[in-house]
């Protein structure tokens, strides 16, 4: 079976960016910015993103473009050991619980794109969002999001995922840039970007794991690193791309992305003088309905803005579904077509959980998520480093100059020992967080030292990194 490439490296740019935007920069950047302090949460979001996601996109890239693999056949066929297989599952499960959430939220989003030419929330957004939000009805529009992902994964590659992204990315850039230079002009707009753009270092200092974690989480999803679809999208690459500039141009942009939608949303709810910092994923859906239902023209504001949205979801969602599918594809050389259509029927049944379950629901969306994605990480910076090693370095040279080749021996160093401390360390304290163990964090520092040097020891070879 002959294994699908991108046909251009904008196209594979396009693909790649268009999984990390998603609502993770428009729908779930603002509401983890507003629940963080704002301004402290976005610079240690910006700070994360670019020493922890970019060397971690650097490596889910190494990893896929070596193996020409899925998580699953990488890890297994670069290590020649199925234990590594193994641990290639945890991705896969991980989009599952992403996609079974996602496409629920995507649902909504679609709902509300529908609902905005007629203004049918304007009335009483509160009101509209708890009924709509879960139950039958919801079941029913995450059943048609999932529709419209599936179909576009079952065209492949080149037809369907590049094809749709380099016509979907750009217009979410444009259409943002377009809502964010109106935002300003709205009275009261000013206190909007004051609080998203002007640093508050006490908040700060006086919440700063809970911040830390939240803005890990976010860092790692907006990125989609840990997730492993970065790595089935690289799997696609051919050899002359150079991996640290495409990883630099992915985050900058994903990260532009982000920035934008909180200078769209923090101005509009500040001038219609909402409150900021409510807490839960629908609160955004509630506090922005209710901005459009009192501006003027803000029906058509409304449908630009939803219509955005609806475009990032999509973008993410199909890189969540290609991963599994690629899965299937590579390890039991499934047809596409009955890949596709087997994994919509699982996702339409864990989806309809989410849908029916408020519980499940929060419980995914947030802690659990963002556990597993520090995990999968954690596990894809460790076989970089320790497993691969060299290897990983010959496979970050290739198609550089001189400059970014320069780069590669800092960069095993950091991801094969730095991160993997720092999310060790982030995991333990989210564990213990959600569990409600209290356990000061000079004993967390000494666990996660004791943790990450049986991880070096047991994983060393000739190869690794030390």
């Amino acid at each position: 079976m002959t294994r699908e490439s991108w046909t251009t490296r904008t196209g594979f740019i396009l693909a790649a960016v268009g999984s990390a935007v998603g609502l993770g920069n428009v729908w779930r950047f603002p509401w983890m910015t507003a629940e963080n302090g704002g301004s402290a949460f976005l610079v240690l979001y910006l700070g994360l993103v670019l020493l922890v996601g970019v060397p971690g996109l650097v490596a889910e890239f190494v990893i896929g473009r070596r193996s020409r693999r899925n998580p699953v056949g990488a890890l297994s066929t670069l290590s020649g050991s199925d234990r590594w297989g193994l641990v290639g599952l945890l991705p896969v499960v991980t989009t599952v619980l992403l996609l079974s959430f996602y496409s629920v939220v995507g649902g909504w989003i679609l709902r509300y794109f529908i609902a905005s030419t007629t203004g049918a929330y304007f009335d009483a957004p509160g009101a509209y969002f708890d009924a709509v939000a879960f139950g039958p009805s919801a079941v029913g529009y995450h059943v048609v999001f999932l529709f419209a992902t599936a179909t576009i994964v079952l065209a492949g590659v080149r037809r369907g995922i590049e094809a749709a992204t380099t016509v979907m990315v750009p217009a979410i850039l444009v259409l943002l840039v377009g809502l964010a230079a109106w935002g300003t002009t709205l009275p009261g707009a000013g206190d909007g970007l004051t609080y998203f753009l002007s640093f508050d270092a006490a908040y700060l200092r006086e919440n700063f794991f809970d911040v830390l974690g939240a803005a890990t989480g976010q860092a790692l999803f907006t990125l989609s690193v840990g997730a492993g679809t970065m790595v089935t999208y690289a799997s696609y690459l051919g050899e002359d791309r150079s991996l640290p500039a495409d990883s630099a141009v992915i985050a900058v942009f994903n990260t532009t992305v982000g920035v934008i939608a909180g200078l769209v949303v923090f101005p509009l709810l500040f001038a219609q003088g909402l409150p900021i910092g409510e807490s839960g994923p629908g609160a955004l859906f509630v506090s922005l309905a209710t901005a459009f239902s009192t501006l003027p023209a803000g029906r058509y504001v409304a449908v630009v803005f939803f219509g955005v949205m609806t475009l990032a979801a999509l973008s993410s969602s199909i890189s969540m579904l290609e991963l599994p599918v690629a899965y299937l594809v590579d390890e039991h050389g499934v047809d596409r077509r009955r890949a596709t259509a087997g994994l919509a029927a699982v996702f339409l049944v864990s989806g309809s959980v989410n849908a029916l379950r408020p519980a499940v629901f929060d419980v995914v969306a947030s802690t659990l998520v963002d556990l597993l994605l520090s995990l999968g990480l954690l596990c894809f910076l460790l076989f970089a480093g320790w497993v691969l090693g060299a290897e990983a370095l010959a496979e970050f040279r290739e198609g550089t100059g001189s400059f970014a080749g320069s780069l590669g021996t800092p960069w095993l160093y950091v991801v094969g020992v730095a991160l993997p401390v720092f999310l060790i360390f982030t995991v333990l304290t989210g564990v213990l967080g959600a569990v409600n163990v209290p356990l000061g964090s000079a004993a967390v520092g000494v666990l996660t030292a004791a943790l990450a040097v049986a991880a070096f020891a047991t994983l060393r070879r000739s190869r690794s990194v030390l």
